[in-house]
């Protein structure tokens, strides 16, 4: 905690100091008014990935603007670069007319610019008063709090989120954290707030609440607001104009009143209508849509799921009641904007999340994703960031492909899981994988932290999808890989569906749904809200129910 903190905490019989303060604390000069803001082909790379492309925008003084995109698009970055945190190597940012170099976070703040992260950065042993006034950046020795107190609740009287002083965030619902983070920034009488997903948390009440007060805020001239939203509702109730980032390019700018949610969810997904429907030289054999019919009438699901709730990372829900099944000889995909339950999906599918209720089957049987069941009902998994939750980064290659059936013959000697273990069959086989699916490392025996992000994953699916699969979960398998390896990488998962398994397929990538899947489903909120055959379906339509528009 901070010295200043200690001296009459909030709470506590206030302690007048001997010396008046010359203003008060996180007072900031008299605000000009809401920022005019233009950003000009800005450009940022992280070594040779290119982030962001020539990105210009232009945001009006007083206006909510919405940054729409799929993951990885490029709004963050964007942002971030407004608010000081990256530098972009090309283009200029202009504020009110006039060019600025906003080298940090310190001079974005002295220019007025604020910003409410995704994540919370509150400190949770301190209480709500002393969190409004670190936000202000600067503490003297002795702070006044009865003076400070009254200036705080004068304060939340001008907004209408109640929230107790001396309550410290760690018992705060998640919600109520939300409003302290935007509290903060208005606190601080901010000329452009930008906002990264200030609803995620929220209940639908509870983000009208916010929003509607954000949109008071900038009309009323004092502020400009930049939201980055997956949702179409917000952007339809709230904002007044749009920029669509596809890719890290600004490919569409429109005034909301002018646009609708299907006008965005094309400029999101893409302007080839007809890519929807494409499912040619892609589309299984005719024996697997043969053995997916019979599979239907006639089989158990390979994966059912059913009422199967989860909690999320912040003590909400993330999982409410979802319902999926998966047949025999099926790619089933699960499309939904990043942050809306896929991840606790996987996550509680695999054993590395709780589940609070519902029920998984493989085959007709309980599944519960211990090791045993793993492998008895032949269940593999290709999670996403795979040198993170499917290997041990500082173990060679050979190692990690060995994690599964390290105590299973021919790689340990004697009964299942006991005896010698047998190193030599691991280098044996793992090179022979390596030659297989063309993996780049120094040899088996090299950390495979030291590989590239492909080569990690092409080691990944060499040890999940060896010998017999029944059910697939392969999560973003192909997030950040280049053209050869997401085209290896799509064949692997084709053939692995003409071998019989179900395959749950979750990406962020529409087209590369459409491309894979037989049917698809939508997930949003936490909950499965639309279902389809990939043959028939349409992107804007997905797109829509994706953004929330559709099921508002």
């Amino acid at each position: 905690m901070s010295p200043a903190s200690l001296v009459n905490p909030p709470g506590h019989a206030a302690r007048v100091g001997t010396a008046a303060l010359p203003h008060p604390i996180g007072a900031l000069p008299t605000p000009a008014g809401a920022m005019a803001l233009e950003t000009v082909e800005l450009t940022k790379r992280f070594g040779s990935f290119t982030a962001m492309n020539r990105v210009s925008m232009r945001v009006e003084p007083g206006t909510v603007h919405a940054l729409l995109g799929e993951n990885g698009a490029g709004k963050s970055t964007l942002v971030k670069c407004v608010a000081g945190f990256q530098q972009a190597e090309e283009g200029s940012l202009v504020i009110d007319g006039r060019e600025c170099d906003v080298a940090n976070p310190v001079v974005a703040r002295s220019l007025g610019i604020g910003m409410v992260y995704q994540h919370f950065t509150l400190a949770p042993g301190m209480t709500v008063a002393e969190n409004l006034l670190l936000a202000g950046g600067q503490l003297p020795a002795v702070i006044h709090w009865r003076a400070e107190r009254a200036r705080l609740e004068a304060f939340l009287a001008t907004t209408p989120f109640q929230l107790d002083l001396d309550a410290r965030p760690a018992a705060l619902a998640a919600g109520e954290k939300q409003k302290l983070e935007l509290l903060k920034q208005l606190f601080l009488r901010p000329r452009l707030l930008i906002l990264d997903e200030p609803t995620s948390v929220l209940t639908p009440q509870e983000a009208d609440e916010v929003l509607g007060h954000v949109r008071e805020f900038a009309r009323s001239g004092q502020c400009t607001v930049i939201i980055i939203t997956h949702k179409f509702r917000e952007v339809m109730a709230y904002a007044d104009a749009v920029t669509v980032l596809r890719r890290g390019e600004a490919v569409h700018h429109c005034r909301v009143a002018d646009s609708t949610p299907a006008l965005l969810a094309q400029a999101m997904m893409g302007s080839d209508p007809d890519s929807a429907n494409k499912k040619t030289e892609n589309a299984p054999p005719t024996h697997v849509h043969q053995a997916l019919s019979a599979a239907k009438n006639n089989a158990t699901p390979a994966l059912c799921v059913q009422g199967l709730t989860a909690q999320g990372d912040r003590g909400t829900l993330a999982l409410h009641g979802v319902d999926l099944s998966v047949q025999s000889g099926e790619i089933l995909g699960v499309a939904g904007v990043s942050g809306n339950g896929q991840r606790e999906l996987v996550e509680a599918l695999v054993g590395q999340r709780p589940r609070l209720g519902g029920t998984v089957q493989v085959m007709g049987e309980p599944y519960h994703a211990t090791r045993a069941e793993n492998r008895r009902l032949q269940v593999r998994s290709l999670p996403e960031e795979p040198l993170q939750n499917a290997c041990v980064g500082a173990l060679s290659v050979a190692e990690n492909m060995a994690l599964r059936d390290f105590d299973q013959p021919p790689l340990c000697a004697g009964t299942a899981g006991v005896g010698l273990l047998r190193f030599g069959e691991w280098r044996s086989r793992a090179r022979a994988w390596i030659a297989d699916y063309g993996i780049k490392t120094q040899g088996e025996g090299a950390p495979i932290r030291s590989l590239s992000g492909g080569n990690v994953q092409r080691a990944v699916l060499a040890r999940e999808l060896a010998g017999q699969i029944q059910v697939l979960i392969a999560a973003n398998p192909v997030f950040g890989l280049d053209f050869a390896a997401v085209s290896e990488i799509h064949t692997r998962l084709r053939q692995v569906r003409e071998r019989g398994a179900g395959v749950l397929l979750i990406s962020e990538d529409l087209d590369e749904l459409l491309e894979l899947s037989d049917r698809i489903v939508v997930m949003s909120e936490g909950r499965v809200v639309y279902e389809t055959t990939a043959a028939s379906a349409d992107r804007h339509v997905l797109g829509a129910h994706m953004g929330g528009s559709a099921h508002a």
